[in-house]
């Protein structure tokens, strides 16, 4: 079982520290992923409209609830896609979510990322630049936050923040509107450190939520997991090395989801440990050799042609985000 930790937001709400992740689940893989994570203790389950897998999500729920947890006992994010940041579509996608998941409310709503597209679809091909998609260039990220803000009002969402957004993005949106977000969702792990980006969202109060704590495989790089001094670790302490990456998170003060849909490592990921000073820096260290940013939408195909971490893969890009 996990240590049972929880996280207070600003918001006043708490969020549990291991959640699940369904992003790049297969179809037909979520449903039981979700089912057999609850039955495990998992209560915070992290999902996106865009994955394309909430009707499975959902399916799952009606499962468990209530025979297995309540519903107020679970924690639920969702995501806004870039395709409805215009104000008037915010709305409209969150209910399209809550049908999707067949619950009343969100816990908490993220921007899923700073770049808005055109709406009427996910995605639509930039006819003008073939190999790319079409950018919103008009929508402002602030008018998007401002959107958001509104939806606390509605009882459908009890917190709302932010994904894959730099203290640039975030500080754009607060100077704006006054609000800050509760929580910011992003890539973390040994490779990605995000140093900089969680000395500022501490000092604002900003939870952060780590993805692919495990690092991930698209890029045909060597897996995390696969590291010798996380295998170190995780042989000394007679741990998976999958926890000791979670354990790593941990130790950082995010909240972590991990992401599976085979039951013995989903509840082998809820097992958790707890790093000494010196296990953990061991494995920060490994952050220090090879900087590694796996997902960089630049190089998605289709490609976004916008930089948003100014990494090196970024420098072809003609767009940034809009803010104001």
């Amino acid at each position: 079982m996990s240590l049972g930790k929880t996280v207070t937001l600003n918001s006043g709400k708490t969020i549990p520290q291991i959640g699940l992740g369904t992003w790049l689940s297969q179809p037909n893989e979520v449903e039981h992923a979700v089912e057999w994570a609850i039955e495990a203790g998992y209560r915070h389950i992290d999902c996106a409209i865009i994955y394309q897998n909430q009707h499975e999500v959902g399916a799952a729920l009606k499962k468990v609830i209530p025979s297995v947890v309540k519903r107020e006992d679970l924690f639920i994010t969702s995501k806004l896609w870039n395709s409805s940041h215009q104000p008037d579509q915010v709305e409209r996608e969150l209910d399209e979510t809550l049908a999707q998941l067949g619950t009343d409310y969100l816990d908490l709503y993220l921007v899923h990322w700073p770049v808005a597209f055109p709406p009427g679809a996910l995605f639509l091909p930039d006819e003008s630049k073939p190999g790319y998609l079409k950018l919103d260039t008009e929508t402002p990220l602030v008018d998007t936050w401002r959107a958001m803000i509104k939806l606390l009002d509605t009882g459908k969402v009890r917190s709302i923040g932010v994904s894959n957004h730099s203290v640039e993005h975030i500080k754009g949106i607060i100077a704006a509107t006054g609000v800050k977000p509760a929580v910011n969702q992003v890539e973390a792990h040994p490779l990605l450190p995000q140093d900089a980006l969680v000395e500022y969202c501490k000092a604002e109060g900003i939870h952060l939520t780590a993805y692919s704590p495990l690092g991930n495989n698209l890029v045909g790089k060597t897996k995390l997991v696969d590291y010798p001094e996380v295998a170190e670790v995780a042989k000394r302490l007679g741990a998976t090395t999958a926890q000791v990456l979670v354990a790593y998170g941990v130790y950082r003060g995010y909240s972590v989801i991990p992401k599976s849909v085979q039951k013995e490592r989903i509840i082998a990921n809820f097992q958790q440990i707890e790093l000494s000073k010196e296990d953990y820096e061991k494995i920060a260290e490994i952050g220090h050799k090879a900087h590694t940013r796996f997902n960089i939408p630049l190089t998605y195909v289709p490609h976004w042609d916008v930089n948003l971490f100014g990494e090196e893969e970024e420098k072809g890009a003609t767009h940034t985000v809009k803010i104001l």
